[in-house]
């Protein structure tokens, strides 16, 4: 597999990363279809205990890749031109998710800089969120004259509620780390030099437990908030 995601196991530990900082770790279909080899291996690895996904540079993810060739300057015609090149995406990132969600093992997002659109939504379907205190997370695709509609946006829902997550999906409103912890939203807000730190402890801490005592919890409370998969 290519380094756009590096993957590592130590012991009970899987860690994933986004590796194009250049890109801002946008979910394109190479990347999306990567991570679902990943996490299916994961799913498959009897050992593995807990999964933390993270990123390099300043974003954690900057969602789907939205935008249109540039030399397309019509607003219009742009906009039908993502709107179609996303129709796929949205698929895989859907399975995605579903695969997250489904997972034996327990999950931690370490949120190193901003998560957009589909990149917090993702971090919305781990069963831990840490975030470093200089993240921030928003959903900007009404303000592009996109819809945020799916897989993505019904995790979002469950997660953080109906009300918060019109609020989030319609206003566009951008939120800091501190806020979604005051919002019940992360579990843990850290320095960025200690976020990779904190994650492992975490994970080690839940590595700890009994594997089935957890499983079972875990998928208890993910069906009684998130109901029913989508894909």
């Amino acid at each position: 597999m290519s380094q756009t995601l590096v993957f590592e196991k130590q012991g009970p530990i899987a860690t994933l990363t986004f590796n194009q900082p250049h890109r801002r770790n946008c979910l394109n279909h190479d990347v999306m279809r990567e991570m679902e080899e990943w996490i299916g291996k994961v799913r498959d690895d009897r050992a593995a205990r807990v999964l933390i996904l993270t990123g390099t540079g300043a974003a954690f993810s900057a969602g789907a890749d939205l935008s249109a060739p540039r030399e397309i300057i019509d607003p219009s015609q742009r906009a039908a031109i993502a709107a179609q090149r996303n129709k796929g995406l949205a698929r895989v990132i859907g399975r995605v998710f579903d695969l997250v969600t489904r997972l034996d093992c327990l999950t931690i997002a370490a949120v190193n800089g901003y998560a957009v659109g589909g990149g917090w939504a993702l971090a919305a379907a781990f069963d831990f969120i840490l975030a470093a205190d200089t993240a921030e997370f928003w959903i900007p695709e009404v303000d592009l004259n996109q819809a945020f509609v799916g897989g993505p946006a019904r995790m979002m829902a469950a997660r953080i509620g109906p009300w918060r997550a019109k609020e989030a999906m319609i206003l566009c409103r951008r939120y800091s780390a501190s806020e979604l912890f005051n919002l019940g939203m992360v579990n843990r807000v850290v320095k960025p030099e200690r976020l990779m730190t904190e994650a492992r402890e975490l994970a080690e801490a839940l590595a700890a437990k009994d594997p089935r005592a957890a499983r079972a919890t875990k998928h208890f409370i993910d069906g009684a908030f998130i109901g029913p998969r989508w894909y």
